[in-house]
């Protein structure tokens, strides 16, 4: 067991992560606000979508200044820190690493100098034809080994400014990429032509937002105007918004956006992330019904499917867990002994509330199953009569190449077993997934505009066998 390093560790079964989004990205052109101070707020409210380095870059017009380090927003940015960075525009990003370890060097925002001055970029995502484009950079000329450090050295090498790099570049580019990105005086946004990580657009008084979800539009106080289209290239500045497409859009929104990692105070495509979960707790329970006395939910990822799971099916609706939030990101790495309590150090049986029951546990997905198998057998210890599992997602059979790290096929435990088989794994009584197609209904989206690969194995951009890996360019370096 090695001891604490400092720095932020996984959750305390590192052997069963949760499925881990790419990033969170936020950009802000206000003159005369403290944009520092917004994009530290909208990071804030980003920060689920990435919890192991944060960083922001300001511009007063004449230079960029960066600040980034490792940890959480909140003990990234002190407000003096926040006090030095002054401008009119600015960029932020909060990472959880889908290329490239991490590290300090791999952190965002990246910056570049450029012909005509200088650049950063934030990007949520992942690019699938990285060795192609790095092949087109001179030797030695990556600081980092990420995809946004060689989509970076792209941007900042192209004649013309970063406006025309952009549009040579992107169209170049394959894979699921929102960026948010600006040069001295601009402020640029950015989405693939398949759309599969969101980015949308908000106004200020005086002002524009662009963020990865509604929900840091609110916590600023941007309204919301629209979602960044597949294929476009926005730029603000002192003339004001433009906008042009560099590719031909072929939406392909990510479906898991709504499972689990979008906030449920987010909506996509006009509608609340919190209203389809709910919609999709109805929809499995209708699908999968069971006599029971309870319905509790996995906290906090299960709740709103719980919630509507209780309300189709008419059972009660209770709490049977006590949740610790704040165990799973600790600067201390726990000893062996208490690692073996494994969840318990996260979640608690309420003994009174559970015993004697037959309880339905509804929760969002099962990557590996570790999970769920000590959920089940913490709730029998505790006394329940029955334990019956829902999962408000269809089985996740394969990994994601576009911006979510996802175990390999191999030990994701859908990816090997029958659900029979899950469910003896996992010790339940029953189990009982959502299909394919009500999760699609439940979002009010036609099904042939999501990505939803990891349930059906069908990937909407082709992935080569050598751009399947995280570490993939420190590999090439080595």
């Amino acid at each position: 067991m090695s001891n604490g390093d400092g720095r932020l560790t996984h959750d305390l079964d590192p052997l069963d992560r949760s499925p881990q989004d790419a990033c969170g990205v936020f950009g802000v052109w206000a003159p005369g606000e403290e944009v520092s101070k917004l994009t530290y707020f909208g990071l804030y409210a980003l920060q689920h979508r990435g919890q192991e380095s944060a960083g922001i870059a300001v511009s007063d017009g004449a230079r960029i200044v960066v600040f980034k380090d490792m940890g959480l927003v909140a003990q990234v940015f002190e407000e003096s820190v926040l006090n030095t960075l002054r401008g009119y525009i600015a960029v932020g990003h909060c990472r959880y690493s889908t290329t490239g370890s991490s590290v300090w060097e791999n952190a965002q925002p990246t910056f570049r100098s450029t012909e005509s001055g200088s650049l950063a970029l934030g990007h949520n995502g992942n690019l699938i034809n990285t060795p192609e484009l790095a092949a087109r950079l001179r030797e030695g000329e990556l600081g980092a080994t990420t995809d946004t450090e060689v989509l970076t050295a792209l941007l900042g090498d192209g004649p013309g400014g970063v406006e025309k790099a952009a549009m040579d570049v992107l169209p170049l580019v394959r894979g699921a990429y929102s960026l948010v990105f600006m040069d001295e005086r601009t402020l640029y946004a950015a989405r693939d032509p398949q759309g599969i990580r969101p980015l949308v657009l908000g106004r200020l008084e005086h002002g524009w937002v662009a963020a990865s979800e509604t929900a840091a539009l609110d916590i600023v106080g941007a309204t919301f105007v629209r979602e960044v289209e597949p294929g476009e290239l926005i730029a603000i500045d002192e003339d004001g918004l433009r906008s042009t497409h560099f590719a031909e859009p072929k939406p392909k929104g990510c479906l898991f956006e709504y499972v689990y990692v979008a906030r449920p105070d987010t909506s996509i495509a006009g509608r609340s992330v919190q209203a389809t979960r709910v919609d999709v707790g109805r929809r499995l329970a209708r699908e999968h019904p069971v006599e029971a006395d309870l319905v509790i939910p996995t906290p906090e990822s299960g709740t709103p499917a719980a919630i509507g799971y209780a309300e189709e099916s008419g059972i009660p609706y209770g709490q049977g867990f006590v949740k610790n939030s704040y165990v799973g990101r600790t600067f201390i790495q726990p000893s062996q002994t208490i690692r073996q309590l494994g969840i318990r150090l996260k979640l608690n049986p309420l003994r009174e509330a559970i015993a004697g029951k037959r309880l339905i546990v509804v929760d969002d997905s099962i990557v590996r199953g570790n999970t769920q198998r000590a959920i089940v057998r913490m709730l029998r210890e505790a006394g329940a009569e029955e334990v019956h599992v829902r999962i408000s997602s269809p089985p996740v059979s394969w990994p994601c190449f576009y911006g979510i790290d996802f175990a390999t096929r191999a030990e994701l435990i859908a990816g090997n077993l029958s659900v029979e088989e899950i469910r003896a794994s996992l010790g339940a009584d029953s189990l009982g997934y959502i299909s394919l197609e009500e999760l699609i209904a439940a979002t009010k989206v036609p099904g042939d505009r999501l990505c939803r690969a990891c349930f059906d194995g069908i990937y909407p951009i082709d992935v080569a066998e050598n751009a399947r890996g995280k570490h993939l360019l420190e590999g090439a370096r080595k």
